[in-house]
């Protein structure tokens, strides 16, 4: 099913409860009607045979005053209502006895009552209001109608704090840290904005905690590093100055990449693209790589990227890097077609779904040689950039191919 949002939850129910409640309205008002029409002609009867009667044949007389106002009927002259009766009028009840005859028109929902003897005639107008039974009904409906009107403002109501928790949300999860969650009151919404308030606090702290951290451990180990590596390359045995060169050379390696995983994974980093031409996108990823041109091959059109050229060139310089450290044969290849880069490289499939790889620090047994970023970092730069990443083996060339695919 659909997800729907709650307000437009609480509008479907509303309508949908008031169009219930007007069906069940419509469905007794029916059902009551029979009801209401014998109570309506057992009333005329009694009127007509009231009136018929020797008491009240003096129109003047206090006592039939006062019986028409009771029973909320009004003396009116014949030819006010005459032509009506006869165009629109429907009879009623017509009724003869030895008191007289007695008539019951409806026109335009207007109710006439003809008294016919043989001293007098009268035309009476019946202003009764509506029925006991139909007025019963009609407050009950409408009492149910505005209950059910109080209970929707009043969610709708209760909703309001909701979608402004809800915006201030969206907008530390776009990355403003600097967002204040404040709301008035110690309801179930209080305390969860109170709640998500502190944990945003809490959050930033972490995080300045963790970049200072960060740029201090960087700060302080590229010194040492450098300072060793150039010590190392005075030592004179070549196998222990090699060991201990490229064990220096990763260190720096890890730092930068460590230093790119924390630029790139702020919430605030936001790339900056531009018209780049692919030969620009591979300028640059070969002076980050700065390996030997004969270990990788480009093989591409040079057309137009709208991109971040340093962060497109940072992630083919780590897939790359890859190819060309877990390839098993030289050059590893860089071809580009339509929409897509791919990078390739001759070796063995890879064992585990890309996810794992993706994953920072990730070690197989024998790829012990890399730290397990290079491709953490790629994950992530192609989620910033809205590209995508995949990975397949092609069995026939015996060759791993990394995709990037942009729009």
């Amino acid at each position: 099913m659909r997800n729907i949002s709650v307000t437009t939850f609480i509008h479907t129910i509303f309508i949908l409860s008031l169009l219930v409640l007007l069906l069940t309205f419509y469905i007794v008002l029916d059902a009551t009607k029979d009801q209401r029409e014998l109570q309506q002609y057992i009333r005329r009867q009694y009127l007509t045979k009231v009136l018929l009667t020797e008491r009240y044949r003096n129109s003047e007389d206090p006592s039939f005053k006062k019986f028409l106002e009771k029973n909320s009927l009004e003396v009116i002259p014949i030819e006010s209502v005459k032509e009506s009766i006869e165009d629109r009028g429907k009879t009623r009840m017509d009724a003869n006895s030895i008191l007289g005859r007695a008539r019951v028109f409806e026109v335009d929902n207007d109710t006439y009552i003809y008294l016919q003897r043989e001293d007098f005639t009268l035309m009476l107008k019946d202003n009764q209001p509506i029925g006991y039974t139909t007025q019963f009904i009609f407050s009950i409906a409408v009492i149910l109608v505005l209950l059910l009107l109080v209970v929707y403002l009043m969610l709708l109501k209760k909703l309001t704090p909701l979608k402004r928790l809800n915006k201030k949300i969206d907008q530390f999860a776009s990355g403003d840290l600097s967002v204040k969650i404040t709301h008035e009151g110690s309801d179930e919404i209080g305390k969860i904005a109170m709640n998500f308030d502190r944990a945003i606090r809490h959050i930033r702290q972490l995080i300045s905690s963790k970049n200072l951290f960060m740029r201090n451990i960087m700060h302080e180990l590229k010194t040492p590093i450098t300072t060793s590596r150039i010590a190392a390359e005075t030592i004179e045995d070549k196998t222990i100055r090699k060991i201990l060169i490229r064990s220096f050379d990763r260190m720096n390696e890890l730092i930068e990449d460590l230093a790119q995983v924390e630029r790139v994974t702020m919430h605030t980093f936001i790339p900056e693209r531009k018209n780049y031409r692919m030969s620009e996108i591979f300028e640059e990823t070969q002076k980050m790589l700065m390996k030997d041109e004969s270990l990788y091959s480009f093989d591409y059109e040079d057309q137009i990227l709208y991109t971040d050229k340093s962060l497109m060139a940072l992630v083919l310089k780590n897939l790359i890097d890859n190819a060309i450290k877990y390839g098993k044969e030289k050059p590893a290849k860089i071809v580009v077609v339509g929409n897509k880069i791919m990078v390739k490289s001759k070796g063995e499939p890879l064992k585990e779904k890309l996810s794992y790889y993706t994953e920072p620090f990730f070690q197989e047994e024998k790829r012990s040689a890399g730290f397990g970023l290079g491709l953490y970092i790629v994950a992530t730069v192609i989620e910033k950039l809205n590209y995508q990443f995949r990975y397949r083996y092609d069995a026939n060339e015996g060759e791993n191919i990394f995709e990037v695919i942009f729009n």
